[in-house]
């Protein structure tokens, strides 16, 4: 059977020259070494192609899985009294357990059926080898990964646990099954009952899959007259039927809601933001095993790519990490004091851009009105932003009806504000003519001036309130103080809302007047910030305004009201006749408008990366393009594994696209090309495996079982971190193993059985050796793992999850499943070279 010592084999064998497809020119005078190396490389080259092909084939099994039909759903408050809604079809635990797992699947299944029809209906050790070999590595490897790859404080646990019941319990009887026809029924050969038996068990298992999935059994109450739908069950005879959003509900919820966590939304662009809400309304959605298994492969060979590409800076914005910083980079633009160098290094990575610092000067009060024997007028200036530095701005006199020299004193100068002074006054002098005159007025101009000290010229900023009115009168009195209009309308994105108050009727002295706030319909706190507070009218001020901030909750539609009382005024001054005033908040048109138009680019970007949407011209762009054209986040490692695999590519988009046939085409095709692959991988690891001296056993249980393994590897991480239930990576590996043996040498055997008894009239010859030891240590290594995951569940020290859960048990668990496959592969080898002996 096989050689009892380690010693070099014979190569010049003709088995090391022969094989299905291999080689194609002879290939005797070639160095042993160099023939090795070259069956190596082309080996590990084709586990690429097998990836890509895959590919197609998980997006037409996606495609296929994912029709639908229209279903009439009662609704009273239609005035056709239904309205259509679209079901899918297929139920999610059959397409896993059918198309999902033979996408998977698929190499394996088909390298054991190949290899039948090559060895002239004679059995092999390389297909039943990677059947098991495949087996062991997804239930130990794939599993340790998923346990240990979940952050720390967090886990998963599996939902559907009968489905799961089932698939597991399935998994481990499928490789008991064949220990017994192999050895302890009919040993080393197969009738043709026992073939049709481990087909039949197939469908057996999809059916009690279902039947567990749907809770058709053990004691659970069938849900009779009832409609279901892919969102939830809705009664048929119920009148009060929730109708299921649709997708653009969905999306625009998502964005609406991700929107209104900013602080700044509108410091987002539009692009960024439709990025964010793609990749959230992906985590919102539950995705199919084909999903992970093309965004994994995709992922590893540089392909286009089916979830959004955040930024490093973006992906803060999604953590919820920079959120605040927005909003403090927005307040040191408009008037926030002093962050550190540190800090404004912080906000230039945040924002992408250079934060350029600006202090903002303008007038306290765009009016003020001044006896004419008062003898100087005190206008106050005033200055926001960064305050670090000495900031100038330039001021000057304009006549009005009062002239320069008859009435005041003309004046021309800079004003300079030192690091840390926020106030400061330019003094003008009044003329007192003893001359009756009616009020006069003047103007005082602020205007920009060259910057110096190394202070940057864009440093100074003007703010709204750059020219004062100066009014000269002949009155003594305090004045009347009273609001300038009795309702005001303000944009809840407005930020600080003004409302001014005028004094009239003199303007001397100082006087400070107290003011509230009401709630109507608008909530303090909630609606707005401000309960009361105090205004001071310096001497000869005439206008001065209540600031409040209005707090935007980004609602598109409201209405809502509160009122400001003005309370008391101080200095003799007395209130007028407008003493409240109604505020009215209004939506946000401008937000609206946002929301919509990143609803749109989201639809946009989703369709373009939804699986089987792609148009022939869109396959065969994205495969001679990295990263299917997205060049921009294309890493240097993105670049080298285009080039190697670019061939591949170029060849797999010549499939037909999933568009075409609702994915039949494109499923056609694949399978085409998978089959000429895996009988070329069946040749590379045969041929291999000679010229070292490795037997087939191991090579399959080794190189193929982990080459073809490896995608899936990778989408069962995904799942694992990404959905919220561990269902799509744990139920998905034991429901396939269960498949590989049903299909892969239930097939093969029953092909091998009906030629062996047609022709010579003889059961089918298999030799138990090697694969029967193999399978029992799997099977013994399976019940292990099962045992240790439902005990996770269970047991509240290991977390009561199969997955993550406190770090101890989790990384112990992962070192006990890494240890069993270790072992696994080991024992086999040894056994294989019958260094120990078999059960």
């Amino acid at each position: 059977m096989t050689s009892t010592n380690l010693s070099c084999p014979d190569f010049s064998d003709f088995k090391c020259n022969s094989g299905i497809v291999l080689p194609l020119i002879n290939e005797s005078i070639w160095s042993i070494e160099f023939r090795a190396i070259l069956y190596l490389v082309g080996l590990l080259w084709s586990f690429v192609a097998i990836a890509l092909v895959a590919d197609a084939f998980m997006c037409a099994i996606e495609v296929i899985t994912s029709q639908t039909s229209e279903v009439k759903v009662a609704r009273p408050d239609k005035e056709e009294g239904f309205e259509i809604v679209q079901v899918r079809v297929w139920n999610d635990t059959v397409a896993n357990l059918t198309l999902m797992a033979l996408g998977s699947s698929a190499p394996e299944i088909l390298l054991s059926i190949i290899e039948i029809l090559g060895n002239n209906f004679n059995a092999g050790e390389l297909g039943p080898g990677t059947i098991v070999g495949s087996a062991s590595f997804n239930l130990l490897i794939i599993v340790a990964v998923c346990v240990a790859g979940i952050p720390n404080g967090d886990f998963r646990r599996i939902k559907r646990i009968k489905v799961f019941a089932v698939t597991a319990g399935f998994s481990i009887f499928a490789y008991v099954w064949l220990y017994i026809v192999l050895v302890a029924h009919t040993e080393n050969e197969i009738e043709l009952w026992e073939a049709a038996v481990t087909f039949g068990f197939f469908p057996v298992l999809v059916i009690i899959a279902f039947v567990a999935d749907k809770e058709y059994c053990c004691g659970a109450k069938v849900k009779d007259q009832r409609l279901e739908i892919e969102l939830g069950d809705v009664a048929e005879d119920t009148a009060l039927m929730k109708r299921p959003k649709t997708e653009q509900e969905k999306m625009k919820d998502i964005v609406q809601t991700f929107m209104k966590s900013l602080d700044k939304p509108e410091k987002l662009s539009e692009e960024d933001a439709s990025n964010i809400a793609a990749l959230k309304m992906q985590e919102e959605q539950q995705h199919s095993r084909a999903w992970y298994r093309v965004r994994a492969s995709r992922d590893l060979f540089a392909g286009q790519r089916i979830n959004p590409h955040l930024s490093d800076n973006l992906q803060k914005v999604l953590d919820g990490e920079s959120s605040s910083q927005l909003h403090d980079t927005t307040g040191f633009e408009n008037g926030a004091v002093g962050l550190s160098p540190q800090h404004r290094l912080e906000l230039n990575g945040i924002l992408g851009t250079p934060i350029k610092l600006t202090s903002e000067i303008e007038f306290d009060a765009v009016s003020c009105s001044v006896m004419e024997n008062c003898g100087t007028v005190k206008i106050s200036v005033v200055r926001r932003g960064d305050l670090s530095m000495p900031a100038s701005v330039g001021f000057e006199t304009i006549d009005g009806t009062a002239t320069a020299s008859d009435d005041y004193v003309a004046v021309k100068d800079v004003l300079i504000f030192e690091p840390k002074e926020t106030k400061k006054y330019i003094e003008i002098e009044i003329i007192d003519d003893n001359v009756w005159e009616p009020d006069e007025t003047f103007f005082v101009k602020l205007s920009k001036v060259d910057s110096h000290n190394g202070v940057d010229d864009d440093y100074v900023t003007l703010g709204h309130k750059i020219i004062n009115q100066v009014t000269i009168i002949n009155d003594d009195e305090p004045g009347t103080i009273e609001f300038t209009k009795p309702s005001y309308l303000v944009k809840e994105s407005v930020g600080n809302a003004y409302f001014p108050l005028q004094r009239t009727n003199g303007a001397d002295g100082v006087v400070e007047v107290v003011w509230r706030t009401t709630d109507l319909n608008a909530k303090e706190g909630v609606h707005y910030a401000g309960k009361e507070g105090k205004v001071t009218f310096e001497h000869g001020e005439d206008v001065k305004n209540i600031e409040l901030q209005i707090i935007n909750d980004h609602e598109t539609k409201k209405d809502e009201n509160f009122q400001i009382t003005l309370i008391s005024a101080s200095g003799g001054a007395s209130l007028g006749h407008t003493q409240k005033t109604v505020v009215t908040v209004v939506g946000d048109d401008e937000f609206d408008g946002l929301v919509r138009r990143v609803v749109a680019k989201t639809h946009l970007k989703l369709q373009k990366m939804k699986l089987g949407s792609q148009s022939w011209a869109d396959q065969f762009t994205q495969a001679m393009c990295v990263n299917g054209g997205d060049i921009e986040n294309a890493t240097p490692g993105d670049y080298i594994m285009h080039f190697l695999s670019f061939g591949f590519k170029v060849i797999v988009a010549f499939v037909p696209p999933p568009s075409i046939w609702n994915g039949w085409a494109c499923f056609a095709g694949a399978l085409f090309l998978l089959i000429g692959l895996t009988a070329v991988v069946g040749d590379l690891a045969t041929i291999f495996g000679c010229l070292i001296g490795l037997e087939p056993t191991v090579t399959a249980i080794t190189l193929v079982a982990l080459g073809t393994s490896l995608p899936d590897l990778f989408a069962s991480k995904t799942a694992a971190t990404q959905e919220r239930y561990a269902d799509n990576c744990i139920g998905n590996v034991t429901g396939s193993n269960s498949v590989n043996v049903f299909l892969g040498l239930g097939i093969s055997w029953l092909m091998g059985t009906i030629y062996h008894k047609t022709v010579y009239g003889t059961n089918f010859p298999v030799d138990s050796g090697s694969l029967a030891f193999s399978v029992a240590l799997y099977s013994i290594c399976a019940v292990l793992c099962v045992v240790t995951l439902m005990a996770r569940r269970y047991i509240p020290a290991l977390g009561k999850c199969e997955l993550g859960g406190p770090v101890g048990p989790k990384w112990a668990t992962a070192g006990f499943f890494t240890l069993l496959w270790i072992l696994y592969v080991v024992l086999s080898a040894l056994q294989t070279y019958n260094i120990i002996a078999g059960f």
